[in-house]
Protein backbone atom coordinates (compact mmCIF):
# COMPACT_ATOMS: atom_id res chain seq x y z
CA UNK A 1 0.00 0.00 0.00
CA UNK A 2 2.83 2.34 0.63
CA UNK A 3 3.90 2.11 -2.97
CA UNK A 4 0.42 2.95 -4.14
CA UNK A 5 0.20 5.84 -1.72
CA UNK A 6 3.57 7.11 -2.78
CA UNK A 7 2.71 7.06 -6.47
CA UNK A 8 -0.66 8.73 -5.75
CA UNK A 9 1.15 11.47 -3.85
CA UNK A 10 3.55 12.02 -6.75
CA UNK A 11 0.68 12.14 -9.21
CA UNK A 12 -1.32 14.67 -7.16
CA UNK A 13 1.77 16.79 -6.79
CA UNK A 14 2.22 16.83 -10.51
CA UNK A 15 -1.44 17.69 -11.14
CA UNK A 16 -1.39 20.59 -8.70
CA UNK A 17 1.73 22.26 -10.05
CA UNK A 18 0.92 22.12 -13.73
CA UNK A 19 -1.99 23.44 -15.75
CA UNK A 20 -1.99 22.19 -19.28
CA UNK A 21 -5.11 24.04 -20.41
CA UNK A 22 -3.65 27.58 -19.98
CA UNK A 23 -1.12 29.11 -22.29
CA UNK A 24 2.05 30.59 -20.87
CA UNK A 25 1.01 34.28 -21.22
CA UNK A 26 -2.64 34.04 -20.11
CA UNK A 27 -1.90 34.29 -16.43
CA UNK A 28 0.20 37.43 -17.00
CA UNK A 29 -2.67 39.38 -18.63
CA UNK A 30 -5.29 38.68 -15.94
CA UNK A 31 -3.91 40.93 -13.14
CA UNK A 32 -3.55 43.87 -15.54
CA UNK A 33 -7.16 43.49 -16.69
CA UNK A 34 -8.33 43.14 -13.07
CA UNK A 35 -6.41 46.27 -12.03
CA UNK A 36 -7.86 48.43 -14.83
CA UNK A 37 -11.35 47.11 -14.07
CA UNK A 38 -10.80 47.83 -10.38
CA UNK A 39 -9.67 51.39 -11.14
CA UNK A 40 -12.69 51.86 -13.39
CA UNK A 41 -15.02 50.68 -10.60
CA UNK A 42 -13.27 52.97 -8.10
CA UNK A 43 -13.72 55.93 -10.45
CA UNK A 44 -17.41 55.10 -10.92
CA UNK A 45 -17.82 54.78 -7.15
CA UNK A 46 -16.18 58.17 -6.57
CA UNK A 47 -18.39 59.73 -9.25
CA UNK A 48 -21.50 58.19 -7.67
CA UNK A 49 -20.41 59.42 -4.22
CA UNK A 50 -19.88 62.93 -5.59
CA UNK A 51 -23.30 62.94 -7.28
CA UNK A 52 -24.93 61.64 -4.10
CA UNK A 53 -23.29 64.27 -1.87
CA UNK A 54 -24.22 67.07 -4.27
CA UNK A 55 -27.80 65.83 -4.46
CA UNK A 56 -28.08 65.61 -0.65
CA UNK A 57 -26.66 69.13 -0.24
CA UNK A 58 -28.97 70.50 -2.91
CA UNK A 59 -31.99 68.84 -1.28
CA UNK A 60 -31.03 70.20 2.18
CA UNK A 61 -30.75 73.70 0.71
CA UNK A 62 -34.14 73.30 -0.96
CA UNK A 63 -35.76 72.16 2.31
CA UNK A 64 -34.28 75.07 4.28
CA UNK A 65 -35.24 77.64 1.65
CA UNK A 66 -38.76 76.24 1.31
CA UNK A 67 -39.35 76.14 5.08
CA UNK A 68 -38.06 79.71 5.49
CA UNK A 69 -40.28 81.02 2.68
CA UNK A 70 -43.31 79.20 4.07
CA UNK A 71 -42.79 80.59 7.58
CA UNK A 72 -42.27 84.13 6.28
CA UNK A 73 -45.39 83.91 4.14
CA UNK A 74 -47.55 82.64 7.00
CA UNK A 75 -46.25 85.19 9.48
CA UNK A 76 -46.44 88.14 7.11
CA UNK A 77 -49.90 87.40 5.71
CA UNK A 78 -51.50 86.78 9.11
CA UNK A 79 -49.79 89.67 10.84
CA UNK A 80 -50.87 92.25 8.26
CA UNK A 81 -54.53 91.23 8.36
CA UNK A 82 -54.63 91.03 12.13
CA UNK A 83 -52.87 94.38 12.54
CA UNK A 84 -55.47 96.05 10.29
CA UNK A 85 -58.29 94.45 12.25
CA UNK A 86 -56.83 95.72 15.51
CA UNK A 87 -57.52 99.29 14.39
CA UNK A 88 -61.16 98.32 13.89
CA UNK A 89 -61.19 96.69 17.30
CA UNK A 90 -59.85 99.89 18.87
CA UNK A 91 -62.70 101.83 17.25
CA UNK A 92 -65.15 99.24 18.53
CA UNK A 93 -63.83 99.65 22.08
CA UNK A 94 -64.23 103.43 21.85
CA UNK A 95 -67.76 103.10 20.46
CA UNK A 96 -68.64 100.64 23.21
CA UNK A 97 -67.60 103.16 25.87
CA UNK A 98 -69.74 105.84 24.21
CA UNK A 99 -72.75 103.54 23.93
CA UNK A 100 -72.48 102.48 27.55
CA UNK A 101 -72.25 106.11 28.64
CA UNK A 102 -75.22 107.30 26.59
CA UNK A 103 -78.82 106.44 27.46
CA UNK A 104 -79.81 105.37 23.92
CA UNK A 105 -82.05 102.50 23.08
CA UNK A 106 -81.23 99.22 24.74
CA UNK A 107 -81.79 97.26 21.51
CA UNK A 108 -79.18 99.34 19.62
CA UNK A 109 -76.72 98.80 22.39
CA UNK A 110 -77.27 95.04 22.37
CA UNK A 111 -76.88 94.87 18.59
CA UNK A 112 -73.64 96.78 18.62
CA UNK A 113 -72.39 94.67 21.50
CA UNK A 114 -73.09 91.54 19.47
CA UNK A 115 -70.99 92.92 16.62
CA UNK A 116 -68.15 93.76 19.00
CA UNK A 117 -68.27 90.32 20.59
CA UNK A 118 -68.35 88.64 17.21
CA UNK A 119 -65.27 90.56 16.10
CA UNK A 120 -63.43 89.70 19.32
CA UNK A 121 -64.38 86.02 19.04
CA UNK A 122 -63.25 85.91 15.41
CA UNK A 123 -59.87 87.37 16.34
CA UNK A 124 -59.53 85.02 19.31
CA UNK A 125 -60.26 82.07 17.05
CA UNK A 126 -57.34 83.23 14.87
CA UNK A 127 -54.99 83.35 17.85
CA UNK A 128 -55.31 87.00 18.90
CA UNK A 129 -55.31 87.59 22.63
CA UNK A 130 -55.54 90.93 24.44
CA UNK A 131 -52.74 91.73 26.87
CA UNK A 132 -53.73 92.21 30.50
CA UNK A 133 -51.88 95.30 31.75
CA UNK A 134 -53.72 97.30 34.41
CA UNK A 135 -52.36 96.72 37.94
CA UNK A 136 -49.54 94.55 36.55
CA UNK A 137 -45.83 95.35 36.91
CA UNK A 138 -44.48 97.53 34.12
CA UNK A 139 -42.47 95.41 31.69
CA UNK A 140 -40.57 97.20 28.91
CA UNK A 141 -40.72 94.04 26.78
CA UNK A 142 -44.53 94.12 26.83
CA UNK A 143 -45.47 97.74 27.50
CA UNK A 144 -44.69 101.11 26.02
CA UNK A 145 -44.80 103.78 28.73
CA UNK A 146 -46.53 106.94 27.49
CA UNK A 147 -46.15 108.82 30.76
CA UNK A 148 -45.68 108.41 34.49
CA UNK A 149 -48.04 109.78 37.09
CA UNK A 150 -47.93 109.75 40.87
CA UNK A 151 -49.26 106.37 42.02
CA UNK A 152 -52.66 106.57 43.75
CA UNK A 153 -51.41 104.11 46.35
CA UNK A 154 -48.09 102.68 47.49
CA UNK A 155 -48.83 99.24 45.98
CA UNK A 156 -49.29 100.73 42.46
CA UNK A 157 -45.77 102.16 42.26
CA UNK A 158 -44.00 100.69 39.23
CA UNK A 159 -47.26 99.17 38.02
CA UNK A 160 -49.53 100.05 35.12
CA UNK A 161 -52.17 102.51 36.30
CA UNK A 162 -53.98 103.13 33.00
CA UNK A 163 -54.00 101.68 29.53
CA UNK A 164 -54.10 104.08 26.56
CA UNK A 165 -53.89 101.45 23.79
CA UNK A 166 -54.24 97.70 24.34
CA UNK A 167 -51.41 95.34 23.52
CA UNK A 168 -52.06 92.09 21.66
CA UNK A 169 -50.52 88.68 21.16
CA UNK A 170 -50.87 86.54 18.06
CA UNK A 171 -50.28 82.89 18.97
CA UNK A 172 -48.37 83.99 22.10
CA UNK A 173 -46.11 86.35 20.13
CA UNK A 174 -46.43 90.09 20.70
CA UNK A 175 -47.78 91.88 17.64
CA UNK A 176 -48.47 95.19 19.37
CA UNK A 177 -47.13 96.56 22.62
CA UNK A 178 -49.56 98.11 25.09
CA UNK A 179 -49.28 101.89 25.53
CA UNK A 180 -49.67 102.50 29.23
CA UNK A 181 -49.44 105.02 32.05
CA UNK A 182 -47.15 103.93 34.87
CA UNK A 183 -47.40 104.90 38.54
CA UNK A 184 -44.26 106.31 40.15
Amino acid sequence: MNAENGSAENQSTIDINTDESLSGTTHLNEPVAEESELEKLKAELEESKDKYLRMVAEFDNFKRRNAKERIELIQTAGKEVISELLEVLDDCDRAQKQLEASGDSKAIKEGVMLVFNKLRNTLQARGVKAMETINHEFNADLHEAITEIPAPSEELKGKVVDEIVKGYYLNDKIIRHAKVVVGK
